[in-house]
């Protein structure tokens, strides 16, 4: 196990260290869409290197826009902003409650809770400031986006979470190279499940894609020119929505605590 963790852990930091360098010199995006990039790397290493190099980096002066225009790597440009700052707040809640010895099913909990306000108002609310008038605005125009891409991000690294640090008990703390290599692997398979529902909220223009940074003559331009409303989602719809993604979540938890104990 050793000797996999060493070049994983290696394959981790080169990885890391081309998209921190080509992201801020190559690729034209906004600090976010950076940041959120870098952050999934860090934890997924060569598997986000991959994604970052097929869908979102530069590959040549002016043609940024067109190499990222395809639905698919709109969606996925899209889904990192969600990954990242949920495993972000779930990485960290696991961190900071390892040493209360907190059943599973209330570690659960808390993390979800915390990579949902990291995913909401850091990484969600923050790449869509600019489209909406306040802050505030852009916070509540998210919330429906980060609550159902959310839930399929969970959906797909609890089982993973859970039932490794289980098999490996050791894998719990974070002092051990085999926690952070176990969440890289929750990471992956929570972004390989909510890509579906990503793909249709970028369809449906309630998120948006990967946005390349303006040229200066296109911020000379009239920013009303620059900006679009976003479409809404009938009510009903959003709340049929979000229960159908919390049921989903639930049933997936359930279904991992026949075979993990949770409490």
């Amino acid at each position: 196990m050793e000797p996999l963790l060493i070049l994983w852990f290696v394959m981790v930091g080169l990885s890391l260290l081309f998209v921190i360098y080509d992201s801020i010199t190559n690729t034209p995006v906004s600090w976010v869409q950076s940041l959120a990039w870098v952050m999934v790397t860090l934890y997924t290493g060569p598997v986000g290197l991959v994604a970052y190099l097929l869908v979102c980096r530069n590959p040549g002066e002016g043609m940024h826009d067109a190499f990222t225009k395809a639905h698919w790597k709109q969606a996925l440009n899209s889904e990192m902003h969600c990954v990242a700052g949920d495993a972000t707040g779930i990485i960290l809640a696991a961190v900071l409650l390892f040493s209360f010895g907190i059943p599973s099913g209330i570690e659960l909990v808390l993390e979800y809770i915390t990579g949902f306000v990291c995913g909401l108002f850091i990484f969600q609310a923050m790449m869509m400031r600019s489209m909406y008038a306040s802050y505030g605005e852009a916070v509540k125009r998210t919330i429906f986006a980060e609550t159902v891409s959310m839930n399929m991000v969970m959906s797909g690294m609890i089982p993973v979470m859970v039932t490794l640090m289980y098999i490996w008990p050791h894998g719990r703390d974070p002092a051990e190279p085999l926690f952070w290599f176990i969440m890289g692997l929750a990471t992956i398979a929570g972004g390989i499940v909510a890509f579906p529902i990503n793909s249709w909220l970028v369809r449906r223009g309630l998120k948006h894609g990967c946005m390349t940074i303006p040229s200066k003559k296109e911020m000379a331009m009239p920013m009303e020119s620059m900006k679009h409303e976003m479409p809404k989602l009938p009510k009903e719809r959003a709340i049929g929505w979000v229960l159908s993604t919390y049921a989903l979540l639930f049933l997936v938890t359930y279904v991992t605590s026949l075979f993990v104990p949770l409490l």
